[in-house]
C-alpha cells in the first residue's frame, strides 16, 4: 500500500504552485511537481469564495477519497496540489464528476500507471 503525505505548510504549497506544471479539468485544477522522493505529497485548497465551510470540507473529502482509490495506480515521487475552480458550483460537486476530473488530470500528467483498470 502506497502512502501519501499531506502538504500542510504554506511554503510547501507555494513551492508546488510556483514550480509545478498546471493541469486543468472541468471543476478541478492541479499543480504537479516532481519531488525526487519515494513518496507522493498531496495538498488540497478550496477557496473561501467557493462556498461555506461544510461544502468546502465535503469537496475536500471527495477529492481525498478519489485520490485514495487511485493511489495504487500512481507513480511515486510527485507533489500534487488540487484546487477547486472558483467558477464551478461547489454545491453540485459529486463523487463521480470529481473522479472523472482527477483521472483526466492524472492521465494528462502521465503519472497514472494502469489506465485500463482505473475506469
Amino acid at each position: 500500500m502506497k502512502k501519501t503525505i499531506m502538504l500542510k505548510k504554506n511554503y510547501e504549497f507555494k513551492n508546488v504552485l510556483t514550480k509545478g506544471k498546471y493541469y486543468s479539468g472541468k471543476d478541478i485544477e492541479a499543480f504537479i511537481l516532481n519531488n525526487n522522493k519515494n513518496v507522493n505529497y498531496l495538498g488540497l485548497a478550496i477557496s473561501v469564495k467557493a462556498s461555506n465551510a461544510v461544502i468546502r470540507n465535503k469537496i475536500k473529502r471527495l477529492i481525498r477519497e478519489n485520490y485514495t482509490n487511485l493511489e495504487e495506480n500512481l507513480k511515486l515521487g510527485f507533489s500534487i496540489v488540487f484546487l477547486w475552480k472558483k467558477k464551478s458550483k461547489a454545491e453540485d460537486a459529486n463523487f463521480y464528476d470529481i473522479r472523472k476530473d482527477i483521472i483526466n488530470i492524472l492521465k494528462k500528467s502521465e503519472i497514472l500507471e494502469k489506465k485500463e483498470e482505473v475506469l
